[in-house]
């Protein structure tokens, strides 16, 4: 027991050997303490910049994709594609000296970067761990650099580079739709059109990756997923689209440099549109741009010069032009060219604003249809002396022949029944002077351009009957027009009817809105048969595409200042002529020709289109094609798989000979001018009544009048009396760019 005890006994021995050893141990931490006290004094902060810098470094944000906008049959208009911007990281790449070079060697053979900035950059930032040194590139161009990153040997040495991911805005079809598709910018922010408006819509929100270090110095990832933008269905048909551009086109190519230096018009514009629904099918203008490449000035020439406030010069531009501009007066002119005319400008519609008064006078009931009127070729207002567009004279005309003839003077009688406050009510409710509330960025607000009851006098009304003295955008005009030959319903124009979210998901359907009743279906039923007219006896025949019956109304506006000889022609139609489902509005502004009161550059370019939009929406031909109309389509190729002949109705006896001058060949010849053509007045040897006898008198009157014009003998026109105008014998219309109005 006592040896046990012995052999436990802590000896004195043992004890010295602890106390050494003890010893040595807290001098071995005390010295450690001290080199930690050192390294955090000499270099703490270095280290506490490396961590912070390494928890930054894996901090990376996750960009959205922006949602595409497609068209209404699923064709991208716009879409996002992930690119890569090559980001250097100095401070990693200068940690080694061996980095330097391999990944200098790298970045020259697979990027052709430079070596000069880029070495500089580094002597002058070497702990900048971000710097972009090229941007948007796709993964196809970044991969070789990738894979040789990626592979172990000789990828060792190829540090400090990453690739930062983000979005490119791209347009498949470059200058497609351009006004109304719009553009981005790179921070996602549209501009113009869809992407404009639906930009929140469209924009989604950023994701992100942190990286960080846990408890145990273990660097570990948490991921917050990027949330992806919607998607918009447009109502735009891409194929009409490109019809209409393509005919837009057509003309400028055509009439460029006729009679001045310069595009085929000042502005070409077209909109297609769904009567009973307000849907865009196509807006386009010429000249338009490239939605991949908006700041190309090459678009502008052609057109005439803006200065830096962005009013217009006598000058265009030209290729020596776009060498000596400045900056700024360049972009005030490629601002002018990202504006959509459609919905952005305003301007005096000319007489397709007739339908609308004729409408204002049957709906209000100051005029019954059943009115006649007598044109002399011109009336006296407010002190004005105000002509018709045939100066000569229209005689005696019906409600709907006036309509069929654009007569000036017939309107302005109507106008006298229908008077100032009832125009002006039906002004408003035809949306004239305010917004339309398109789903579009950039409608300009009019409502200082148009009479009100303070502003409009005698001679006020009686111009603002035949669409002069008062302005208006196309898509008010067209949407205006809908509702004349819809039955009255004036619906809200919108170019989206959908929005989708990524997964597919329907968010959103935009259905088609019914702001307001502009008139009753009767009167709507009244303007339809005169519009048709228009095409089948009047100033629209041009317009008409072989094979269709279509309405409209043709419109010559002549432009402020009047004696310039600048005119705004148009035609405003619809098909089928029966029963309207799609209407077409053209407006050529100020068209490039010695005579420009021609709405035949309108009618034309009208007539090609629908020549091929109509088979492509499945409208099967309904009238009789003429042997010219059957060469010209087959020439064309437009009906080599769907041509289609309707079957021919036997004329009744007599009928022969009428159908035949009434059918309209489609090729050009008929006149947007017509010729005077009187109404006489007890034929057949009936006894006349006193308005007869007083009609009678009037009508020669007029013939009177037609024999005082001399006749000059250079151009055979006959000269007006007083004034020296020009006048055409064959349409009545001045030529030498006389106004409708004399002082």
């Amino acid at each position: 027991m006592k040896n046990q005890e012995s052999q436990n006994r802590f000896t004195p021995k043992m004890q010295k050997k602890l106390a050494v050893l003890f010893f040595l141990v807290l001098l071995a931490f005390t010295g450690l303490s001290v080199r930690l006290a050192l390294i955090n004094r000499d270099n703490g902060e270095q280290y506490k910049k490396q961590v912070l810098s390494q928890q930054q470094y894996d901090s990376i944000t996750i960009p959205f994709k922006r949602g595409d906008i497609i068209d209404c049959k699923g064709t991208k208009l716009a879409v996002s594609e992930k690119v890569y911007n090559i980001v250097l990281d100095a401070k990693q790449l200068t940690a080694k000296a061996e980095y330097l070079e391999p990944t200098m060697k790298a970045l020259h053979s697979i990027f052709g970067l430079d070596e000069a900035p880029i070495r500089a950059f580094l002597k002058e930032n070497p702990t900048s761990q971000y710097n972009v040194l090229k941007k948007q590139l796709t993964y196809d161009e970044i991969s070789p650099f990738v894979e040789l990153q990626n592979d172990p040997e000789q990828g060792a040495y190829v540090k400090g580079i990453w690739f930062e991911e983000e979005y490119r805005r791209t347009y498949p079809n470059g200058n497609l739709a351009s006004d109304a598709i719009g553009f981005t910018g790179r921070d996602n922010i549209g501009s113009y059109g869809m992407e404009e408006f639906y930009n929140d819509t469209l924009n989604g929100i950023n994701g992100r990756q942190y990286g960080y270090l846990n408890d145990e110095s273990t660097l570990e990832r948490t991921t917050k997923a990027a949330i992806d933008g919607n998607t918009i269905v447009s109502t735009i048909d891409a194929n009409i689209q490109s019809i209409v551009e393509k005919y837009l086109k057509k003309f400028n190519e055509e009439h460029k440099n006729a009679a001045r230096d310069g595009n085929g018009a000042v502005n070409t514009a077209c909109i297609m549109m769904r009567v009973n629904t307000g849907e865009i099918l196509a807006m386009a203008n010429y000249p338009n741009f490239d939605l991949n490449d908006t700041k190309n000035p090459h678009p502008l020439l052609g057109s005439i010069l803006l200065d830096k406030e962005g009013k217009p010069t006598e000058e265009i531009i030209t290729e020596e032009t776009l060498k000596t501009i400045d900056d700024e007066t360049l972009y005030a002119n490629l601002n002018a060219l990202w504006k959509n005319y459609c919905i952005s400008s305003s301007y005096e519609p000319g007489s397709v604003a007739k339908p609308f008064t004729v409408a204002a006078g049957l709906e209000s009931g100051r005029l019954t249809g059943n009115e006649t009127y007598f044109c002399n070729g011109s009336l006296w207002y407010g002190g004005h002396e105000i002509h018709c567009h045939n100066r000569l004279g229209d005689g005696l005309l019906t409600v709907k022949q006036a309509v069929e003839k654009s007569c000036n003077v017939a309107l302005m009688q109507m106008g006298d029944a229908i008077g100032k406050n009832i125009f002006l009510q039906f002004q408003n409710a035809f949306n004239f002077g305010l917004k339309t509330n398109i789903d579009l960025a950039g409608e300009t607000r009019n409502d200082t351009l148009v009479y009100n009851s303070q502003t409009m006098g005698e001679a006020e009304l009686a111009t603002s009957t035949f669409g002069q003295g008062f302005n208006a955008t196309m898509i008010q005009m067209i949407c205006g027009f809908c509702s004349l030959i819809n039955g009255g319903n004036y619906y809200e124009p919108h170019i989206v009817s959908k929005i989708v979210s990524p997964d597919g998901v329907t968010v959103r359907n935009i259905e088609p809105r019914i702001l307001k009743q502009t008139i009753s279906p009767s009167t709507s039923d009244k303007i339809i048969d005169y519009c048709n007219g228009v095409v089948i006896e009047g100033t629209g025949k041009t317009a008409r595409p072989a094979g269709y019956a279509i309405g409209g109304k043709t419109g010559t506006a002549e432009m402020v200042p009047r004696n310039k000889r600048n005119y705004l022609v148009s035609f405003m139609g619809y098909a089928p002529a029966d029963h309207p489902e799609i209407a077409i509005y053209v407006i050529v502004d100020r068209p490039n020709a010695p005579l420009q009161d021609d709405a035949k550059f309108a009618t034309g370019i009208v007539r090609n289109i629908l020549t091929e939009v109509l088979p492509y929406m499945n409208y099967f031909m309904t009238e009789e094609l003429s042997e010219k109309e059957e060469t010209e389509l087959e020439e064309s190729g437009i009906y080599d798989s769907i041509l289609h002949k309707a079957e021919e109705e036997t004329p009744a006896e007599g009928d022969a000979d009428k159908t035949k001058e009434k059918r309209q060949d489609g090729a050009g010849n008929g006149d947007d001018k017509e010729s005077v053509e009187v109404i006489k007045p007890g034929e057949g040897g009936q006894e006349l009544s006193e308005e007869e006898k007083k009609l009678k008198e009037m009508e020669l009157s007029l013939i009177d009048k037609i024999k005082g014009y001399a006749v000059d003998p250079e151009t055979g026109y006959l000269v007006e009396p007083g004034t020296g105008v020009l006048i055409d014998p064959n349409t009545g219309a001045a030529v030498d760019g006389a106004s409708f109005e004399n002082e």
